[in-house]
């Protein structure tokens, strides 16, 4: 506070009677980063419990999903084109249809649009790059299971000195009883 808000007549009466100050209504530059810090840490929070709950969808509805809450949250609206002031959209439309507080509602429901639509487009983008992509992918691994497949399925190739079946230096296994198996010591 500077002494040139402060009126004449109350220099003296400042400690006596704090009354004469002017009242700070207004926020400051650090009161609006750490609002807006307070406001990215708990939208993160809450996009982090949205990613929680749509682990389990479709994909191809989960991202989108994803897509649009980002938004929802992530958005600014500008609410004083004089002091180049933002604040969140979402924010500001439930503020002004709740409690009929101002009139930015238009203007924040259609930065929502704006954002929405950049949004959704970068993603079909990133979608149109991933899909050859993982046809391509898709294809090379069932190309190694069929090849993985027939190596097993043909035990000669691995046998570097003939057949798996030939066992013609292995010792042959003695006849069995066709009685029980189980010898039973005799007293």
């Amino acid at each position: 506070m500077t002494l040139t808000a402060v009126q004449p007549h109350c220099l003296k009466a400042v400690i006596i009677a704090p009354h004469c100050l002017p009242t700070m209504d207004t926020m400051t530059e650090n009161d609006y980063l750490i609002a807006w810090g307070l406001y990215a840490f708990a939208a993160l929070g809450c996009l982090l419990v949205w990613w929680r709950l749509t682990r389990f969808m479709w994909r191809w509805l989960r991202e989108p999903l994803r897509v649009l809450m980002a938004v929802l949250l992530l958005s600014p609206t500008i609410i004083d084109p004089v002091k180049e002031k933002f604040a969140p959209a979402l924010a500001i439309t439930a503020l002004d249809l709740a409690f009929k507080v101002g009139n930015n509602a238009w203007r924040a429901v259609s930065d929502l649009l704006m954002y929405a639509i950049f949004a959704l487009c970068l993603y079909a983008v990133f979608v149109l790059i991933r899909w050859p992509i993982e046809r391509s992918r898709k294809a090379r691994n069932a190309q190694a299971a069929a090849n993985e497949q027939a190596r097993h399925k043909d035990p000669e190739d691995d046998q570097p000195f003939g057949p798996a079946g030939d066992d013609r230096y292995v010792r042959p296994a003695a006849p069995r009883a066709a009685g029980p198996s189980r010898v039973e010591p005799r007293l």
